[in-house]
């Protein structure tokens, strides 16, 4: 796996090659000349106008838009001409929005696409994160080989809000890639909702039951994948405690107890399970005519 970061990129993004993307697409001139505007716009940050000569204006809502179409042109479609003209074996690209992995089946593509990559993205003014460009050994013989060579288990990769590791199902000891939580991203989510239950600690206890209820069905709908029930269920009690100890601390007279602290946590916040099936029950499409889509 090819585990790479673009640096800066919303901030290097060359307007001058976006345009010729953008004219692609677009043949209306009053909607290339109002993307125009947007991008010459600039940026208002404490009352104080700055120019964007270059790049994308930062918090502007087009600007994921219009990023996605330059990454287009300039690494979806050139990678998968890569893999059609030099791939000696499997290859995968997967990007979403600035964020992308490629999987090679052979360690002499991956070199050799990484090498490309960087002369490819130098043209378009971009360039790689290097503290963040890394080859990870990671698939179904990963363990197996490392093994070999006497290293430790395969490196894990983050993608997406996830932690892929190299695992194996319960039953079978098949391979099976496991995908959990990035904990460094739950750590933030559950210091944000406790400085916002500080907050709100004061307010009546069914409207602060419905906010967290929607947090954390939230954090179920996008996190909830098989694997992950061990990080989901610590999230849900770690929010327990933290609501726990707001509701505490509001009041001296009435100390809460985890009896009624129990019934509070069944009335407003969902139970955990998984929401998202395995990928291959997911993919798993037929037709009318029951022939299988690939």
């Amino acid at each position: 796996m090819l585990d790479a970061d673009l640096a800066d990129f919303f901030t290097k993004l060359d307007q001058a090659w976006l345009t010729k993307f953008l004219e692609h697409r677009i043949a209306d001139t009053r909607v290339l000349r109002l993307i125009q505007k947007w991008l010459k716009a600039g940026v208002v940050e404490d009352g104080t106008w700055t120019a964007c000569d270059e790049g994308t204006p930062q918090g502007a809502t087009v600007s994921p838009l219009l990023a996605n179409v330059y990454l287009h042109y300039v690494l979806d479609l050139w990678a998968e001409w890569w893999r059609r003209r030099h791939a000696r074996g499997d290859m995968i690209f997967v990007r979403f929005a600035d964020d992308y992995i490629a999987g090679f089946e052979h360690r002499e593509d991956a070199e050799r696409f990484l090498a490309d990559l960087r002369e490819r993205l130098a043209k378009f003014a971009l360039e790689l994160r290097a503290e963040k460009t890394r080859m990870v050994e990671f698939g179904r013989y990963a363990a197996r080989q490392r093994a070999a060579r006497g290293l430790g288990r395969p490196e894990t990769f983050d993608f997406l809000g996830f932690t892929h590791i190299c695992g194996k199902t319960r039953g079978a000891g098949a391979f099976q890639v496991k995908r959990i939580t990035v904990s460094k991203r739950m750590r933030a989510k559950l210091r944000e909702v406790n400085d916002e239950l500080k907050r709100r600690k004061h307010l009546p206890i069914p409207e602060q039951g419905r906010w967290l209820g929607s947090v954390v069905r939230g954090h179920l709908a996008y996190y909830a994948v098989p694997g992950n029930i061990d990080a989901l269920q610590a999230f849900r009690t770690q929010v327990v405690r933290h609501w726990y100890g707001a509701l505490r601390r509001r009041s001296q007279r009435k100390r809460l107890n985890w009896g009624r602290m129990g019934r509070l946590v069944s009335r407003w916040l969902p139970s955990v399970r998984v929401f998202h099936p395995y990928p291959e029950q997911r993919f798993d499409v037929h037709t009318r005519g029951r022939n299988p889509v690939r």
